[in-house]
């Protein structure tokens, strides 16, 4: 196991690294208890760089089976020499992570980089699945939950925002020469997938699929909902400032007439933090799983056929440590919470300014 030193370091450049290129997660990743969020910023630095390893590597599908490799030597206990991938094998060990899970996430950018089309909502729901569903089901493990009805709860949550996600960035895909809207449904239209590619142009037809995508991608968020209150409370906030963030994203891209070819859709820093602040208050006092039947009822739903395999990855703890993790995740108090939202709110000021000069900056160039 590494020094406490290099430690403390790998985590730094976690940080950065999310800093710059994750800024939503990031912020949010504040309101985690402290050894939850270190964890999950070594989750998600790891997920950000295999993801930017495809997306952004020119070496086809030799770039996810590298990832494979790597993640091999990770899990046998020798990382590369590499912050992040060290940062993950002790999240990996500390929090008994199946390796199911990111081989999952593996496999989903291995259809990445095959340029896997996607007929119907249910194959862009196996995609999602691989690609964000895997991340909702890591992230539970991290916070010490491995009963199976949060675990189908946290998979929609990542397949709602993966749903969003591509509603969200159908102009940006379609100049990379990807498509993931279900073909079916352009079809259905009146659009010719393999046309509208070749030239992607805005129409009402293409409002109307981009609608679709985001009206399935609400009723995920609603299904998630009542999985928050089956984490630990120390969590809930920031798991629900994520989901509200997200939806956002998909209330703007609405809000722009759902043309998001020639526009995409940003949620401004000012925003995000009353989102965030709206997700503490909604948490607060939540001390208990409510035990209302509508709210079992609405947990104990199945998980989509396509995230089935994520939650029969996560094999339950021992009564032993599941205890342990449930002390772990005590409620912390206010006085740090406090702390946190206070550093958000700063945070979010130099976001909003930076928001303000990148537009400035766009208008001059324009005129």
């Amino acid at each position: 196991m590494p020094d406490s030193d290099s430690s403390a370091a790998d985590l730094a450049a976690c940080r950065q690294l999310l800093s710059e290129g994750s800024r939503s997660f990031y912020a949010a990743s504040r309101l985690l208890p402290g050894d939850v969020r270190d964890d999950a910023i070594a989750l998600y630095a790891f997920c950000r760089t295999a993801d930017d390893v495809v997306d952004l590597g020119q070496g086809g599908l030799e770039a996810p089976a590298a990832l494979r490799a790597r993640l091999e030597r990770l899990y046998a206990g020798c990382p590369e020499d590499d912050a992040v991938d060290r940062a993950f094998a002790t999240m990996v060990q500390r929090r008994a992570l199946p390796r199911d899970l990111p081989l999952a996430l593996i496999e989903g950018l291995y259809w990445d980089a095959e340029r896997r089309q996607y007929e119907t909502l249910a194959d862009l729901q196996a995609y999602a699945a691989r690609v964000a569903g895997t991340v909702g089901a890591m992230m539970t493990v991290v916070m010490g939950v491995r009963d199976a009805d949060a675990l189908a709860r946290a998979c929609d949550l990542g397949v709602a925002m993966q749903l969003t996600n591509i509603a969200r960035d159908v102009g940006e895909d379609a100049r990379a020469g990807r498509l993931y809207l279900p073909r079916q449904w352009l079809r259905e239209a009146g659009i010719d997938p393999d046309a509208w590619l070749a030239a992607p142009r805005f129409c009402p037809a293409l409002a109307s699929v981009i609608a679709r995508l985001l009206a399935a991608a609400e009723r995920l968020y609603e299904r998630a909902g009542s999985g928050i209150a089956a984490l630990p409370a120390g969590c809930r906030p920031a798991i629900l400032a994520a989901s509200l963030i997200y939806a956002e994203i998909g209330a703007r891209v609405a809000e722009n007439g759902f043309d998001s070819l020639s526009r995409r859709a940003v949620v401004p820093g000012a925003r995000k933090l009353n989102l965030m602040l709206k997700s503490l208050a909604r948490t607060a006092g939540q001390a208990v799983l409510p035990r209302r039947a509508s709210h079992r009822r609405a947990l104990a739903q199945p998980a989509l056929d396509q995230t089935r395999f994520l939650v029969c990855a996560v094999a339950p703890l021992s009564d032993a440590a599941a205890e342990a993790a449930a002390e772990a995740q005590a409620l912390l108090p206010w006085w740090d919470l406090s702390a946190r939202v206070c550093w958000m709110i700063a945070l979010f000021e130099r976001l909003e300014r930076s928001d303000r000069e990148v537009a400035a900056a766009q208008a001059i160039r324009r005129a």
